[in-house]
């Protein structure tokens, strides 16, 4: 039998609350500041840093990087990097309708996870709106693939969003991995939120030239040499990769617009592939439906 989602209206925070770290490929300090917001808005960031700030919806559409990393920019030129960790935490705890002001170009990597996201939130308490959630119903399958990496979304009976994928790498401090999380209640905290980024240090060098990684370190990212973990204390669980991979994947469907039901897929994931995903799903209006409460009646 289904389970009925626990919350079925909009929710955003109760209070205001900042939390300041680095940007990962920018090495720039940045704060970031979530406040409510209205019924319906979504989520929306600021850039405090540029004057004159216009919002940059966290939407498929606006995203204009995808090289490690999930950038938005808007109709200005006002863009801002490295927001899928930031998104899979408002989509894990059921965040709809939020501000969000930078005064930086990039979203503070923290430790790498959503962990910390989760936790200013949770510190801000959320708040239940008056208009119904909805949902992002799946009901025909849409698929893409890049070469031997695809990516798919499948109808499921479930209110969730269920994510499966699977990880192939020849470093034998990864390997091969695979797991799926439904997110319900919780699942997100306790499943996938603390899985942290992860990277190659012979890959620090070519990446820093290119202007990346910049404010990269042992403190908010998983580093691997050849088979070997470089970090002290290791693995917070021992499928930690393919967990993150899970991780990006919730704020890259976040960028659908709203909260999807149905079942996600994926072989060999990455940011690239998934807004592919989005944007494919968007543009097939037979594949999907709105499905929400009853008082607001068709979107």
């Amino acid at each position: 039998m289904t389970t009925k989602p626990k919350t079925e209206f909009e929710q955003t925070l109760a209070d205001t609350v900042s939390l300041s770290g680095v940007g990962v490929h920018s090495g720039a300090s940045v704060t970031l500041t979530m406040s409510p917001a209205a019924e319906r808005s979504g989520i929306r960031f600021f850039r405090s840093d540029l004057g004159s700030p216009e919002p940059i919806s966290a939407h498929a559409r606006q995203v204009t990087e995808l090289q490690l990393g999930t950038t938005l920019c808007n109709a200005a030129g006002q863009s801002v990097a490295t927001v899928e960790h930031f998104l899979a935490a408002c989509y894990g705890v059921g965040v709809d309708n939020l501000n969000v002001t930078l005064d930086g170009p990039e979203v503070p990597i923290m430790d790498g996870s959503s962990k910390l996201f989760v936790d200013a939130i949770t510190e801000a308490g959320l708040v239940t709106q008056s208009t119904h959630k909805r949902r992002i119903r799946i009901v025909s399958e849409v698929r893409v693939q890049d070469d031997d990496k695809w990516a798919r979304l499948t109808p499921s009976d479930d209110p969730w969003l269920t994510l499966d994928a699977d990880i192939d790498f020849v470093s034998r401090a990864i390997g091969r991995q695979k797991t799926a999380v439904t997110l319900a209640p919780g699942a997100f905290v306790s499943e996938i939120g603390f899985a942290r980024t992860f990277g190659f240090a012979h890959e620090v060098e070519a990446l820093q030239k290119m202007g990346l990684a910049r404010g990269g370190s042992l403190e908010n990212a998983i580093v691997i040499e050849e088979d070997r973990i470089l970090n002290a204390e290791g693995l917070r669980v021992k499928d930690e990769f393919v967990r993150h991979k899970i991780l990006d994947a919730v704020g890259d469907l976040m960028l659908a617009g709203a909260p999807i039901a149905g079942r996600y897929e994926a072989h060999l994931p990455g940011h690239a592939l998934n807004n592919k995903l989005v944007l494919k799903l968007l543009d097939s209006p037979g594949a999907w439906c709105w499905e929400q409460g009853p008082e607001t009646g068709s979107a």
